[in-house]
Parts: C-alpha cells; structure tokens; sequence
C-alpha cells in the first residue's frame, strides 16, 4: 500500500467533519473520492496530502510515518513525495510555463540544469513543447492545468492529489484533462487520489469512494 491511513478524525470546533476515516491506495491506482459539499472531501484531501494534521488516527504515506515528523522533515517529505493539483490552477503570473514548473525543483534543491530538463521534458509530455516560454495569460485554462500538473510531477512524486481538477474547465478541455490522468499512470505508474463532483471522472477511475457526513457509505 502507498497510502494507509486509519482512523484519521478531524474537528473544526464543535464540527466533527471525519468520523474516523479508514483509507488504502495501492501503487499506481487511481482513486476518485465523491460526496455532497461539505461531507469532509478536501478535509480528507488535505490531511492525505499532509497539508492539515488529524485529531485522531494513524497515516502512512510510501512508508514513512508522516504524522511523526518534524515540520521541516514533513516539508521536504511533502515537496518530494507529494504532488498536488486544484481547481484553479495558482501559477505564478510573473513567471512563464517553464519556470513556474521548476520552482518545486528548486525548493528540494536540484540544480538548474536538472530542474530544466525534467521540467522541459515534462511539458513535453504534456503537449506544451511549444508554449514553454508563455506565461499563465497566455495560456488556455487546459494549458494552465497541463502546467500545473506538469509542476506537481516535477519531483516525480510516489502519489499526486487532485481536487476537483477539471472543475473550471470546458467540456472538451475536460475530457482531456481526465485522460491525462490516465496516461500519467501509463507513463509513470503514478498513484493519483481526485476528489470530483464529475462522475464521469470517477467512472474512469479503478475505484470510487463516496462520503457522506465525514465517512464513507455506499454509493
């Protein structure tokens, strides 16, 4: 398992949004999560993705106790480890296609030359040869997303999160995007966890998870 977490509770307040959350992903799966606003998706997301830390539970990500880290052992682990994609896309205006998927790069230390031509190489992948030197306003929303996904595999991360990552998008450049999860897992083996309102996205998927008030029921 890459992902094993169990028990995770969280409370905002009086609010209990997770119940105590049991949840295992296998290497190279992909796995959509589904449920109603406010059933504890993000939440889930967040706290997967090491960005929130629960009450309650245990979590164990590639192997490593992330709830037992320092927070600058748990920064690196995260830039390394894990990719992240959202609805909007939060490139950096000032900076072209190219540089805003370095910049993971830089932060886990690679040099300049490395972090170029795994982002060059990347963007490739992506159908973005030609627009590497573009910035974010020159860029389609489909284009955007494709750098934004080429930005969280930038590190080659062992699990990427998305939430909602066709959201903001047309019909077509949404099929795209949804077939280009895919083809990362054809390509890298990559292990992808989406958390969508789409249900033809989670139709796609290997498995579909539905939560309803902070746990998960049957769909």
């Amino acid at each position: 398992m890459i992902i094993e977490a169990k028990g995770i509770e969280k409370s905002f307040g009086d609010l209990k949004v997770l119940r105590g959350i049991d949840f295992s992903v296998e290497k190279s799966e992909v796995v959509a999560i589904m449920g109603a606003s406010g059933a504890g998706k993000s939440t889930l997301l967040q706290i997967l993705g090491t960005l929130s830390t629960p009450d309650s539970g245990s979590l164990l990500i590639d192997g490593t106790d992330v709830l037992h880290l320092g927070s600058k052992d748990l920064s690196a682990f995260r830039n390394r480890r894990i990719g992240f994609v959202f609805q909007f896309h939060h490139l950096l205006p000032e900076f072209n296609a190219l540089e805003n998927v370095m910049i993971p790069a830089f932060i886990a230390g690679r040099s300049d030359r490395d972090a170029k031509t795994a982002a060059k190489n990347l963007l490739k992948d992506m159908g973005l040869g030609e627009r590497m030197d573009h910035k974010p306003s020159e860029l389609s929303g489909g284009e955007q997303q494709r750098v934004a996904i080429a930005r969280a595999l930038v590190n080659d991360p062992a699990i990427l999160f998305a939430d909602e990552p066709s959201g903001n998008l047309d019909s077509k450049t949404k099929e795209e995007i949804h077939q280009l999860f895919f083809d990362l897992r054809q390509r890298y083996g990559q292990t992808v966890v989406i958390v969508t309102h789409d249900p033809e996205l989670a139709a796609m998927c290997d498995r579909s998870l539905f939560m309803r008030d902070g746990l998960f029921v049957e769909g």
